[in-house]
């Protein structure tokens, strides 16, 4: 067993939740090796109005059975690597057994290519703040 990191929404209330990224009609959760990089990652995902998640440590074996039991995937994020989260995120989470309809993907931020320099200078400051 080994010592990752995870974010959570909501973390210790009941309407918890762990953050998962849509990969066609799969989920997988990202598992950090650095509570650093995980904590990079979060200001991200803050930076597209994603609310602002916990970086929560876990054993890997734990995240890794809770996946096999909600037939997630998972990614192990090494230190030092920069995950990106992707440029469209799920809008509407449902938390319950069952779920009538898949919730529909929407635009997040602009790209890169459709921010201003400001913009992107703001995220890079908060990115430096964090070394």
């Amino acid at each position: 067993m080994s010592k990752i990191y995870v974010l959570l929404f909501n973390a210790r209330t009941e309407n918890e939740g762990i953050h998962t990224v849509q990969m066609g009609d799969r989920n997988k959760i990202l598992m950090f090796e650095s509570e650093d990089d995980a904590t990079r990652y979060a200001l991200l995902l803050e930076a597209q109005d994603f609310p602002t998640p916990t970086v929560e440590p876990f054993d890997s074996d734990e995240i890794e059975e809770f996946c096999r039991q909600a037939d997630y995937d998972w990614e192990l994020i090494g230190e030092g690597e920069l995950a990106i989260p992707p440029e469209q995120n799920v809008e509407d989470i449902i938390w319950g057994e069952e779920e009538e309809e898949p919730p529909t993907p929407t635009e997040t931020e602009p790209t890169s290519s459709e921010m201003s320099s400001e913009e992107l200078e703001q995220i890079r400051r908060k990115l430096e703040g964090l070394l």
